[in-house]
């Protein structure tokens, strides 16, 4: 398939996010037109550098690339390591005209971005995702950030790329488990916004999970567009933008119980957070039992975690959670926001929830948990 390009539209702030077969092997020509002098500065993980920052060497042709390689993972993604990356780029000498490369998934894009936006107060960056999480999600819309003690990405700035290069062809060195954790953010858009997509996810996301580079493709550009649409109507996120966060209001809490660990992926938070999320929805009477059975279903037959029930290992109870929910970036005057729905594909924005029944569907999801 042709590389495709989806253009997010945000006037001064406008990029490119290229989509395609060997984005890394062309990266020199790609970036090039964005460059003042040659020479770019990579900030990657030890993991990704094995695999890809040879290549990307390589793609980058005559223009010269230092690269840092950090730990991989998500504890990366705090004030200890992201200092070290801010002192290496200044170390390094990098200028406010010169271009910061962001080379894995989501932690170091996250990572990377930030700290470009606040190095010699904002320099360009350009994210090169390798895992279908950060293609889909992370890498499109300007959010960017680390974690605190007090939860996940409450230290942050919208700092935009100014190019994004989706390899389709590095998705194929992911563990499968790292697959499906991204198949978790891809799901997400087909049931906050768009019926058809997701009847499609159902009939291809078994080969799309083997690794048909197409359909690969296909639901790559497919969430980019979703996602690009939304962040050009609400940049910052004062409402159509909070859409995108189906699921997460549940996903955070249960990542910062889980302490960030391999207990439980992001995407595979998410996945669950969306079948609560419908499960919320049912019980407040907004949809019909037939979407979150749905939606359950075909994360069961893609091999996903869908239930408090498949993470490992003990959680807190009802209230513990709902605590952890409470430092969301969703809170608004002290309430909870959750991202609801009337059906599949039919996402809104709820104010305010009632907290008695999020309690007693997550007593309910708990008393699901084996015993010890």
């Amino acid at each position: 398939m042709a590389t495709e390009t989806v253009r997010v539209e945000l006037g001064a702030r406008a990029y490119d996010v290229r989509i395609g077969q060997g984005l890394l092997a062309r990266a020199g020509a790609e970036i090039a037109p964005l460059l003042k002098r040659r020479r770019v500065a990579v900030l990657t993980d030890e993991t990704v550098a094995g695999l890809h920052l040879d290549s990307l060497r390589d793609g980058l042709g005559d223009i010269a690339m230092t690269a840092l390689a950090l730990p991989a993972g998500e504890a990366t993604k705090g004030w200890p390591q992201f200092s070290r990356a801010v002192d290496w780029l200044l170390s390094e000498k990098v200028e406010r005209r010169d271009i910061v490369i962001a080379l894995g998934g989501g932690v170091i894009g996250d990572l990377a971005g930030f700290a470009a936006a606040i190095l010699r107060r904002g320099v360009r960056f350009v994210q090169i995702p390798t895992t279908l999480l950060a293609q889909v999600d992370s890498s499109v819309g300007g959010k960017t950030g680390i974690n605190s003690v007090h939860g996940k990405n409450l230290i942050g700035a919208f700092h935009q790329p100014a190019l994004v290069l989706a390899d389709i062809g590095v998705l194929d060195t992911l563990p499968g488990r790292d697959f499906l954790s991204g198949y978790g953010e891809v799901v997400k858009y087909g049931l906050l916004g768009d019926a058809a997509f997701f009847d499609w996810l159902e009939g291809n996301g078994p080969a799309l999970a083997r690794g048909d580079a197409g359909l690969r493709q296909h639901a790559v550009r497919r969430s980019v567009e979703m996602k690009a649409r939304i962040v050009e109507r609400d940049e910052t996120e004062e409402g159509d933008r909070a859409l995108l966060n189906l699921g997460h209001t549940f996903c955070h809490a249960l990542e910062t119980a889980t302490g960030y660990s391999a207990r439980l992926l992001h995407g595979e938070g998410v996945a669950i957070g969306c079948a609560l999320a419908f499960e919320l929805s049912q019980r407040l009477g907004l949809c019909a039992q037939e979407a979150p059975s749905r939606v359950r279903a075909h994360l069961r037959a893609m091999g996903m975690k869908c239930d408090l029930a498949d993470i490992p290992g003990d959680l807190p109870d009802a209230d513990a959670l709902l605590a952890l929910m409470a430092q969301d970036k969703k809170v608004l005057d002290g309430k909870l926001r959750f991202i609801l729905a009337r059906g599949i594909g039919e996402a809104f924005v709820a104010g305010d929830v009632d907290t008695a029944t999020v309690r007693a569907l997550l007593q309910d999801a708990l008393s699901m948990r084996p015993l010890p």
